[in-house]
């Protein structure tokens, strides 16, 4: 009699359109333990969810030049290694990881096990809780990505949308670096972000934005932006209140027709003819095993963690990005996966 295979679950959507609508949860095989040199075999606990999960799918037919159908959605994760390549230094079995699936990857972390690549694995200190870092990759890399290579102690950053996920860590992220922060929020999440560190906090129902940065002056050393729209001249005023070397960093978020009528001009002609003395430039998260083992080390000092907004199970999964849909998270969407 053959040996039965063991089954998992796992989300999966067979083509482009609305990610509602094609979100399945199906059972299929397990993977195997015979994996890559350099792949690590993950059991899930927690994962999180991002926009990119659903905006590139609903992309339609354009999504399928950068991912194969079907596809697994969902990028961030925790869990425990089960299997190590033998070329993976510094992770063993049992050991609990944080971690990335590369979202033009088809295995996404909404599943109950996966292999992943080691560029987008950490070890995990024990006392970090799973749950917690779950939601964590993502946001955390983005931040990480768009602050720590422009900066030095002491430096001053501004981050437009303190509040969100990539924001939340931003604040800590530009913390652990010896930073002084600068963010924007809705005046009901002012004390979440100052209990995260940030150092001032420009309330965008109360206050003109640009107008209060051009009062600071050129000092900030990065500027990035995690909203898009709000305010629409956010970086055709970058000249006001960014360094001459700083960096002006766009994450996310929408850019309507009014943002796009002041940034065009001021992105793409030379600062003689009315162009900005600085770059638009538009910022790819990038899996790196340095980096995450970075943020995970932080965690592990209580210097970053996750805020978490809600969690759901892993049968609530479509309720989690309806949730997500709306738009008015504070932190993280975490997926309960497994018993931690």
């Amino acid at each position: 009699m053959a040996a039965q295979v063991p089954e998992m679950r796992q989300y999966k959507v067979d083509r482009p359109g609305n990610m509602l609508d094609g979100l399945k949860l199906v059972t299929v095989p397990r993977p195997s333990e015979s994996i890559g040199k350099k792949e690590v075999l993950v059991e899930f606990v927690a994962a999180g969810i991002n926009p990119a999960d659903y905006k590139m799918i609903e992309m339609g037919l354009a999504s399928r030049a950068m991912v194969s159908y079907p596809m697994i959605p969902g990028m961030d994760f925790s869990g425990r290694a089960v299997a190590v390549g033998s070329d993976v230094p510094d992770i063993k079995a049992g050991d609990n990881v944080i971690g990335r699936i590369d979202p033009r990857q088809p295995g996404g972390s909404l599943s109950e096990y996966v292999v992943a690549p080691y560029d987008g694995i950490a070890a995990l200190p024990k006392d970090v809780s799973l749950y917690q870092a779950g939601a964590t990759a993502t946001a955390a890399l983005t931040a990480y990505q768009t602050i720590a290579p422009y900066v030095k102690a002491g430096d001053k950053v501004f981050i437009n949308g303190g509040s969100g996920g990539t924001g939340t860590f931003g604040i800590q992220i530009a913390k652990a670096l010896g930073c002084h922060v600068t963010v924007t929020c809705s005046t009901s999440k002012i004390p979440q972000c100052k209990e995260l560190g940030a150092d001032e906090i420009i309330d965008y129902k109360t206050t003109n934005v640009i107008a209060k940065l051009e009062e600071m002056g050129k000092v900030f050393a990065v500027a990035v932006d995690n909203v898009g729209n709000s305010p629409p001249d956010l970086f055709a005023a970058a000249n006001h209140y960014l360094l001459p070397d700083g960096h002006f960093k766009f994450v996310g978020g929408h850019v309507n027709f009014a943002s796009a009528k002041s940034l065009v001009p001021k992105a793409f002609l030379p600062s003689f003819l009315g162009g900005s003395k600085h770059k638009f430039e538009v910022f790819f998260t990038k899996n790196s095993h340095e980096d995450l083992a970075q943020i995970a080390q932080w965690m592990g000092e209580g210097k970053v963690k996750t805020v978490v907004d809600s969690v759901f199970g892993f049968d609530e999964v479509p309720e989690a990005y309806k949730k997500l849909k709306e738009g008015s998270s504070m932190g993280k969407i975490v997926i309960h996966i497994k018993k931690e």
